[in-house]
């Protein structure tokens, strides 16, 4: 989340803040098109997860979004991953390991997450300050992955 859809507004384009008094509890700001694209993932059915290292409350998390007419699905936050994820394992495992949950697709602005993924074989679409056609492009790899799915 941090970076890739909460960001800094003096470096990324955001979305307008929530309004008073919500804008108090919920400060994060997004980035400008993640609640069309979300929306957009919702009403076409597919399942929306939120996978952070942060540890935010899945609540805050569930609930900022909902603000924004958002419905998740499902939220990996830093301590459940750390828990079902590293859980025992003596070998250190990526920060983010969304084959695990069988996540078609993970958004990230990490390389370090990027090269995991080309590692430990799952899908990321990295996410750069610059890219203006995010939205479109993930729409694009949505659309792509189902149909590669429903082909098998």
């Amino acid at each position: 989340m941090d970076e890739t859809l909460f960001i800094n507004p003096e470096k990324v384009s955001a979305e307008k803040s929530l309004k008073f008094p919500l804008d108090r509890i919920y400060r994060d700001r997004l980035r400008k098109g993640t609640p069309e694209l979300l929306q957009w993932i919702n009403r076409n059915n597919i399942n929306l997860w939120i996978y952070t290292t942060s540890c935010r409350s899945e609540r805050y998390i569930k609930n900022i979004f909902r603000h924004y007419g958002v419905k998740i699905d499902n939220i990996i936050n830093g301590k459940r991953h750390a828990e079902e994820v590293q859980k025992n394992n003596t070998e250190i495992l990526p920060s983010k390991y969304p084959s695990k949950y069988h996540i078609d697709l993970h958004v990230d602005d990490e390389i370090s997450v990027y090269l995991n993924g080309i590692a430990y074989g799952f899908r990321v679409y990295l996410l750069t300050e610059n890219d203006t056609d995010w939205t479109d492009n993930i729409k694009n790899e949505i659309i792509r992955i189902r149909r590669n799915l429903h082909e098998k």
